[in-house]
């Protein structure tokens, strides 16, 4: 995995002076990596009985259709708030200051079924508990959380507990 981490770019103080933001749009256009990214994905998931993939908003939306394609399964956007045209499921959940929200069609997740939720990034967590939470509100089982990187310094799997989490990348620091 470590040629994965030499197509990512590292932006220091972006967005604000003191973060370092890990661009993927270098990886992303980079057909080994992109390749890379899916099919390690697909590997670890393979036999997990997935129903379908879920991705979040909006970098999830880059690897999660191309998994549950991998798959052979659906794939569920789950949105910002207003922005899917039927009836919703929501979940809020907070932030470092204030809170957020996220919304699925309430009909996106069949009773039973198990779900697997992707995203980009696993920072402190609290963006894959809140989908985590919105997928059981549907009555759905979560099948695992899947992350091209995670920021490990950050402590994002605490907030996880119970569930399977798998990131290919990992940053300490």
């Amino acid at each position: 995995m470590d040629n994965l981490k030499s197509l990512i770019r590292e932006v220091p103080d972006f967005p604000k002076p003191g973060i370092l933001f890990y661009d993927i749009t270098t990886l992303l256009k980079d057909k080994a990596g992109l390749r890379g990214v899916i099919d390690a994905l697909c590997e670890h998931y393979r036999n997990a009985q997935v129903d379908m993939v879920l991705g979040i908003e909006a970098r999830g939306f880059i690897f999660a259709p191309a998994l549950a394609y991998a798959l052979g399964v659906g794939f569920v956007p789950v949105r910002k708030p207003k922005k899917l045209p039927s009836e919703t499921l929501r979940v809020s959940y907070d932030l470092e200051y204030g809170t957020d929200s996220l919304e699925m069609h309430k009909d996106a997740v069949a009773p039973g079924s198990r779900v697997l939720i992707v995203d980009d990034l696993l920072a402190t967590g609290g963006t894959a508990a809140a989908v985590a939470r919105l997928v059981e509100q549907a009555g759905g089982q979560v099948a695992g959380l899947a992350f091209a990187i995670e920021l490990t310094f950050l402590n994002g799997r605490a907030k996880l507990p119970g569930y399977d989490v798998f990131s290919l990348l990992k940053y300490d620091r």
